[in-house]
């Protein structure tokens, strides 16, 4: 027990020890030793995870604090802060003071209910988009327990052992203990633009400012170049970013484009829904068809169902539930501009490597001396032979292919784990694939690494397109590894390894080696060259790019992925265009751009590979002509991606273009859509990407353009019946008090309509799934209005028609019943019945503005169905219930009423379906094909 008890104090006194030690300030001054001794840390093994565990649980999760969502109350709150539901009011309020009691409750029960459809729409759109958010998760690698894991950033704790790599955050406040060419751009917490090279030697300013803490990292800033290892001192909000709170993702609360011009739509809809109204309510007045203040009433009806006060909150919940779709799909969206965007994508600009092919590389094939050695196998399974034609190499024996295989096995960061019979890579697949193929030849990375340690190294840098690794070797003897491009090595190298031993490189040799590699690359081989160097004492860092000796090629395959073809092709019938920009060489993009079909124009005709070196120097007319003549640009820099972005944008274009690493962020930035990649994409390239593929995979961009198209669509079609459903209110009022007949709607009657005909079938048509063809038409005018001149003659005739309808109903029933008492009141049931069904039932024009309504694909929405049932109940609760019909001053409908209001309500679908067939004739006979 006195055991127990100390254990539990000393643990005590640990823990406030380890509260008071992270917040120190002067971590900077103290030697690594006292820095590890003071966090309780392991620089070898890191924590374990049980530890972990508990700082974790004592110091808080490593998040800031963020934006807060808008709370259930404020939500339901701004429901009230509209003009519409003013309106409503001032409704209730003229009911009230004409002593219609129960006319005014009636009101009130549409505010409510009015609220409430919009308090669920806009609380379904938060959670939506809150989800939406919870999926984009950050990661470290930390080692715990001795081995290396990737956990999600809000675990890390103080003390953690983290891994820092090249195109990744810092993910939490620490100290520098191994660095090697590590570089962090720290402009988001000191503002100073330039990286700032780490290293992990302790400072003597106790007073130094942040920038000029040279060996500490802090959370949220940018790993541009080399390698580390990070001591946690500080998470969450006990970091630098989380002192100042900065970095508070504001995503949610910007207006897209789509949403600033809805909310001018409906600015311009209530100014103009309110005149028309007024000279209504005056028309009405003066004809003497009723008192002023009941006028009034029905004017302030008429425009509070002409205005579509449901068109933000729908459309906020289409695009949410449309991201989320996304998402399922693989297309994580992180920003709701990137939804309209989409839909008019016209250039696709994609990198090769994991996105048109499957990223699995294998090396297949060694060009040595004047030997091609074959290699068997696929995959990361470490089996296969080595065959010179049909005869087999001894691998052991084979001193030149054996130095091949140690060049790639040793200048290299990936690593391959094999646990519970799966083959789990760790680094780049390129360089994994170089691990494989040595291990097939009985090589052990942990055993030549001990044989030859490394002692530094230099990244593969997309400039020199080359790796090196310095390396202590038998003898004391100091060897440089390389590995890249082959032309860059050739460059770099004086001498080769033959079979006689090494050999000056001359001329002729260097010629033939390249023509190799043409030969290797022209069969969609991914190919990289091999060299080596003794270093001299005292060598500097300029010697690991001259007096190189080659050694040879290796030529590595990456299957096509089996989707990519089909969705190059669906892109094309969609009238976009498919620009492959890689890293590798000319012939070999050249060869899968035609295996994929990349290789000509969407008119036919064919395009060139474009070679880097070919679009050095080039003018703004010689960039114009380079991006409208190709299809591939290969071995191109990341300056180049940008370049080739903003050319395509002076075309007219817009681009959406992938990226994965930390040069890509300027191009992905440019891009109308940006477009990381989930796997191998950089957390630098994500947080500048408006779209994360989840997958890698080109399919999944060309569905999410197809998601794209989609809302729009919808947005389109329930813009389309909302306008002309409640423009057809206006006109059944307007042209019954020009002809001099009575008024065809009361008041409520105008409301319930607003409330059940608009809320039910607007929010199924935001479900409709995609029309056959949407990738088989032109990409949309992302600048052209909502309001075209052909959809607003759109809206306004089939208004007109719904209104026409409705006026046959009412004139039928005024000459059946008279217009008089109880005589009007059927007569107005009626056009009230008319009216409502024919709105129901114009749900089915509004999904198409060419196709009929009565297709295979009439029953492919069920929401909808379910709307139109529930419309119908309702309405049929409305002239059926008697407290509906008191409220609603309707009467039960005889048989021949029936008759004329079904015949009435189906005149405009017969109509609207006769234009349609008509347009779709005359676009046949036109050679045009339409949705």
């Amino acid at each position: 027990m006195e055991r127990e008890a100390k254990a539990r104090l000393e643990n005590s006194r640990s823990n406030e020890e380890l509260c008071s030690i992270t917040e120190l300030e002067s971590w900077h001054t103290l030697p690594l030793a006292e820095v590890f001794a003071r966090l309780h840390a392991d620089d070898m093994h890191g924590l374990t995870q049980a530890e972990a565990l508990r700082r974790l649980a004592q110091h808080g999760p490593n998040v800031l604090a963020q934006a807060r969502q808008r709370s259930t109350l404020s939500i339901l709150r701004a429901q009230f802060h509209s003009l519409i539901v003013a309106l409503l009011i001032a409704a209730t309020a003229i009911a009230f003071a004409m002593g219609d009691e129960m006319e005014a409750v009636a009101i009130l029960v549409v505010i409510v209910l009015n609220a409430g459809i919009g308090f669920f729409t806009e609380w379904k759109a938060e959670q939506a988009l809150s989800a939406l958010q919870e999926q984009s998760v950050r990661v470290a690698h930390v080692i715990r327990d001795g081995t290396e894991r990737q956990i999600p950033a809000a675990e890390l704790a103080p003390g953690d052992l983290v891994v820092l790599a090249a195109g990744a955050r810092v993910p939490a406040d620490g100290r520098i203990v191994e660095s090697v060419r590590l570089q962090i751009e720290e402009a988001a917490l000191t503002g100073e633009s330039h990286a700032v090279t780490k290293s992990s030697e302790a400072l003597t300013d106790q007073e130094a400012a942040l920038g000029d803490r040279c060996n500490m990292a802090f959370l949220g800033t940018t790993i541009t170049d080399g390698r580390g290892r990070l001591l946690v001192t500080a998470t969450g909000a006990q970091t630098e970013v989380g002192k100042i709170g900065v970095l508070i993702d504001d995503a949610t609360t910007r207006a897209t484009p789509l949403e600033q011009k809805l909310a001018r739509l409906g600015r311009l809809l209530i100014v103009v829904v309110l005149a028309l109204c007024a000279v209504i309510v005056v028309a009405g007045w003066l004809r003497g068809v009723t008192d002023f203040w009941h006028m009034l009433e029905i004017g302030l009806s008429l425009a509070i169902a002409a205005v579509p006060e449901g068109l933000p909150a729908v459309t906020t919940m289409t695009l949410a539930l449309g991201m989320q779709r996304m998402a399922r799909m693989r297309a994580l969206i992180r920003r709701l501009p990137a939804v309209e965007t989409l839909g008019s994508v016209t250039v696709i600009c994609t990198d090769k490597t994991g996105t048109l092919t499957k990223n699995e590389m294998t090396a297949c094939v060694y060009a040595l001396d004047n030997r091609r050695i074959d290699v068997t196998g696929a995959g990361y399974e470490p089996v296969g032979v080595f065959r010179v034609a049909d005869e087999s190499v001894d691998q052991r024996t084979d001193e030149n292919l054996a130095l091949a295989l140690r060049i790639g096995m040793l200048c290299n960061d990936a690593k391959v784990e094999r646990t519970d019979g799966r083959d789990v890579v760790l680094g780049d697949p390129t360089e994994a694939a170089l691990i494989v193929v040595a291990e097939k030849a009985g090589m052990k990375q942990a055993d030549l690494a001990a044989d030859f340690p490394r002692i530094s190294e230099l990244p593969f840098n997309g400039a020199t397109k080359r790796m090196v690794t310095v390396h202590r070797g038998p003898q004391s003897r100091t060897l440089a590894f390389v590995k890249g491009a082959p032309a860059t090595l050739l460059a770099a190298s004086v001498a080769q390894v033959g079979r006689s031993g090494i050999t000056s490189l001359k001329p002729d040799d260097n010629r033939r080696w390249q023509e190799r590699n043409q030969e290797l690359a022209g069969a969609a081989l991914r190919v990289l060259g091999l060299a080596y160097r003794e270093l001299p004492e005292g060598y500097e860092k300029e010697d690991f790019d001259r007096e190189l000796v080659f050694v040879g090629l290796v030529g590595m395959s990456d299957p096509l992925r089996e989707e990519a073809k089909s969705a190059i092709a669906t892109c094309r019938s969609a009238g976009i265009r498919t620009v492959m920009i890689t890293g590798d060489q000319q012939p070999t993009a050249a060869e899968i751009a035609r295996q994929l079909d990349i290789d000509r124009d969407l008119n036919g005709r064919p395009l060139r590979a474009v070679h880097g070196r070919e679009l050095t120097a080039l003018d703004d007319a010689g960039w114009q002509r380079a991006v409208a003549d190709a299809a591939v640009f290969a071995r191109v820099s990341p300056e180049h991606k940008l370049q080739i972005v903003e050319a395509l944008q002076e075309q007219g274009h817009v681009v959406a273009m992938t990226g994965d690493g930390v040069n890509d962020a300027p191009a992905l930035k440019q891009a109308d859509i940006g477009i990381a990649m989930g796997i191998k994409g950089t957390e630098v390239a994500k947080e500048n990407a408006d779209m994360v593929i989840t997958d890698d995979n080109f399919a999944s961009i060309v569905g999410a353009v197809e998601q794209g198209r989609i809302i729009y669509g919808n947005i389109l079609r329930f813009l389309h019946y909302l306008l002309s459903c409640n423009l057809s209110e206006i006109l059944t009022v307007f042209l019954a008090l020009m002809i001099g007949w009575p008024l065809p709607l009361v008041a409520l009657q105008i409301l319930w309509l607003n409330l059940i005909t608009d809320v039910f079938p607007a929010f199924a048509l935001a479900l409709e799934p995609s029309s056959p063809n949407v990738m088989q038409r032109l990409p949309r005018d992302q600048h052209e209005s909502l309001l075209t001149f052909h959809f607003v003659r759109l809206i306004a005739w089939q208004a007109s028609l719904l209104a026409a309808a409705t006026l046959l109903a009412f004139g039928v029933g005024m000459h059946w019943y008279g217009t008089d008492g109880d005589g009007l009141r059927q007569a107005t049931t009626m056009a009230f019945m008319t009216l409502a069904i024919a709105q129901v039932v114009h749900v089915f024009n509004a999904r198409s503005q060419r196709r009929s309504a009565f297709t295979g694909r009439l029953f492919t929405n069920s929401w909808l169905w379910a709307a139109v049932g529930i419309c119908l109940m309702l309405q049929a609760a409305a002239v059926y219930l008697p407290l509906l019909q008191d409220v609603l001053h309707t009467s039960v409908p005889s048989r021949s009423d029936w008759w004329v209001i079904a015949l009435c309500s189906l005149l405009p679908v017969a109509v609207v379906e006769l234009v349609k067939l008509v347009q779709r004739v005359a676009a046949r006979s036109r050679g045009i094909s339409h949705a």
